[in-house]
């Protein structure tokens, strides 16, 4: 049995090193077959090639014979065949690193990274060792090569390095939706909103003396009517992807539905009531007109003037919206000291100013300010509450396997009392 298995090494060792000739002969010719300008190494690597082939070959078919007639190879032949593997896979190493030189010499010019079978054959010691007569004993060699995270080159390591994944989806901030916490809720039926709004009065109300006549007040009416608007988004997804990521129907609806929010917000603020736009507060307000001068005034001032004018008006203001640069001006106004007017920043209050809640919201535009009786000014109506939908009822999802989610909602917005709200700005932006 170990006779076969060693036969077998050698007609392995023969048949490598015959691999070995093809390609380093690819590489000592060209494309038309013709011998190429290669360094000197080239050739003493064929050389040394060549000899150690014969003498491969030799012993091969030496053991070959041997062995179909049952004859036991000596100790000697054995010693000289471990040798001639040896050297096998010497010029092996050799070759190899002169594929990669010639390699270099073919291609752009640039320079690869060095292995470390490159770097052993050139190392000058191993060169010692295998031009010695006996190659016997031993060589100590160093690698050069540097390991890196790099997936590519002599040291690179990257794929064997693990890649940790975290659970779930990190999404973006949300905004706090807050305006419509202001203001009145309500359902409605239908898609048409209509209510009675006092539009005039003329009080003359008055003592009147024993049979004279009474004097006639005057109260005008207006019928105003609007409509539920649509506010709608979608967003598709395999059914594949679905079934595969377990929270990202969650994530989806979740993050349609803020969307959804988010668009509601502006309209309740800023929809200039054209097409299917809502007539927001903001168009409906009544400009800020500062009842009385105050010399000096500050942005805490401007707001105490405006609910001043809303209260005027018999609308006591119920809360302030501004941007969140504006409160933060607010904030850190100081005295003539330094210190804090607005609050102790080691026990920070709530966002309130002068008793009543402030929104602090990017819907609105920096610079300015809207306060008001939102409660007693304006009521939200619902039609629809907001929902989603998963359908694939439309024929090129359906033959894709693609999933449409829809989310929608529908309501409309009654600006009651436009005297109710008070909009202006704090002039500090031209």
């Amino acid at each position: 049995m170990k006779k076969l298995f060693f036969v077998g090494a050698l007609r392995g060792a023969l048949g490598a090193m015959t691999r070995n000739e093809r390609r380093l002969g690819r590489y000592l010719r060209d494309g038309d077959g013709h011998p190429t300008d290669v360094k000197s190494l080239a050739e003493k690597i064929k050389k040394d090639f060549d000899a150690k082939f014969d003498k491969v070959k030799e012993i091969a078919e030496d053991a070959v014979g041997k062995a179909k007639t049952g004859e036991d190879l000596t100790k000697a032949a054995k010693e000289l065949a471990d040798e001639a593997i040896t050297g096998m896979n010497e010029v092996k190493h050799r070759l190899d690193d002169m594929e990669q030189k010639l390699d270099r010499q073919k291609g752009d010019g640039d320079k690869a990274p060095t292995s470390i079978g490159s770097q052993f054959v050139a190392d000058e010691r191993v060169k010692a060792f295998l031009s010695g007569e006996g190659k016997r004993g031993k060589v100590d060699f160093t690698t050069k090569a540097n390991l890196t995270s790099a997936t590519t080159g002599a040291g690179g390591l990257g794929d064997a390095v693990n890649q940790t994944r975290l659970p779930g989806i990190i999404a973006p901030p949300d905004r706090r939706m807050t305006v419509r916490d202001l203001i009145t809720p309500g359902r409605m039926d239908g898609n048409t909103l209509e209510y009675v709004k006092e539009t005039g009065f003329t009080n003359n109300a008055a003592p009147v003396a024993e049979g004279a006549a009474k004097p006639q007040s005057d109260i005008t009416f207006d019928l105003v009517s609007t409509t539920a608007k649509v506010i709608a988004h979608y967003a598709k997804a395999s059914r594949q992807i679905m079934d595969d990521v377990s929270q990202l129907e969650s994530y989806i609806n979740g993050r349609l539905n803020y969307g959804l929010a988010y668009r509601e917000e502006l309209q309740i603020l800023n929809g200039d009531g054209t097409g299917q736009n809502l007539l927001g507060i903001i168009p409906q307000a009544t400009a800020y007109s500062a009842p009385v001068t105050i010399a000096g005034a500050t942005s805490i001032d401007n707001v105490r003037l405006a609910m001043l004018q809303a209260a005027l008006a018999e609308y006591p203001a119920s809360g302030t919206v501004m941007h969140p640069i504006d409160w933060t001006v607010i904030e850190l106004t100081k005295d003539a000291a330094g210190g804090y007017i607005f609050a102790n920043p080691a026990q920070l209050t709530g966002p309130v100013l002068w008793g009543n809640p402030v929104v602090a919201t990017q819907a609105i535009a920096q610079d300015k300010f809207l306060t008001g009786a939102f409660k007693l000014g304006a009521q939200y109506f619902d039609r629809w509450l907001a929902r989603i939908e998963i359908a694939t009822e439309n024929e090129d999802d359906f033959i894709k396997n693609m999933i449409t989610i829809l989310n929608e909602e529908r309501g409309a917005l009654a600006v009651y009392r436009p005297e109710a709200f008070i909009y202006g700005d704090f002039g500090r932006i031209a």
